[in-house]
């Protein structure tokens, strides 16, 4: 069974990637003419596409009166399949938080479901750590804006140029937002307590990898 060769895969790979990233078709009219099938199914299964891929070939093909040789891009995917599913291609799927369809060949699955497992655990927690931060900055933020209004409300409290009924309105907004930033001090405690234990977390685990 012949291999493709490596600038065969470097001129199909690339003209591919450009399609995907320009949302357009999987072909134009000419790779549809001049396509090897057995390399773009290389390239489908290197990139862990699925195996309904074919029929996006075969509609961006059809167009143009070529119909995909099946055959040779069913073996061709096998063959990329093969270094898809390597555990070290499965620890990366993973730690970008990627799914997994059960592409895998029987005997090369259970190595990469490992790594995959490997790989998910640690995007998880990277992701728990950033979703801290991110409310930690927020909440900080929002205790910013509260005291900067406790002053401007205040102000206006005491302001000659307020009414009566201006200046009762301040001090009601005074009191609450008192009452926010003691919430959000509460609130920032907490998070900075969660955030040791996340990073805390993701440490032990990048130091069993």
């Amino acid at each position: 069974m012949p291999t493709p060769t490596h600038a065969s895969i470097l001129r199909t790979g690339a003209a591919i990637l450009l399609l995907a990233l320009s949302g357009c078709a999987t072909m134009d009219r000419e790779e549809c003419l001049t396509v090897d099938w057995r390399t773009v199914g290389f390239e489908d299964g290197v990139a862990g596409y699925s195996g309904d891929r074919i029929g996006e070939h075969r509609k961006a093909c059809a167009k143009h009166g070529v119909r995909p040789d099946l055959t040779a891009y069913q073996d061709g995917r096998e063959e990329g399949l093969r270094e898809y599913c390597v555990p070290s291609n499965g620890f990366r799927v993973g730690s970008r938080g990627n799914g997994y369809n059960g592409l895998c060949p029987a005997d090369m699955e259970p190595s990469f479901l490992d790594a995959y497992e490997s790989g998910r655990q640690l995007y998880t927690l990277q992701s728990r750590l950033s979703n801290v931060n991110y409310r930690l900055d927020s909440a900080r933020n929002e205790l910013r804006d509260a005291e900067s209004g406790i002053v401007s409300a205040s102000a206006f409290a005491i302001s000659r140029d307020a009414t009566s009924d201006e200046r009762a309105q301040a001090v009601l907004d005074v009191k609450h937002l008192g009452e926010r930033v003691g919430e959000l001090k509460s609130e920032i405690r907490r998070l900075e307590a969660e955030r040791v234990h996340s990073e805390r977390d993701l440490e032990d685990y990048r130091a069993t990898l």
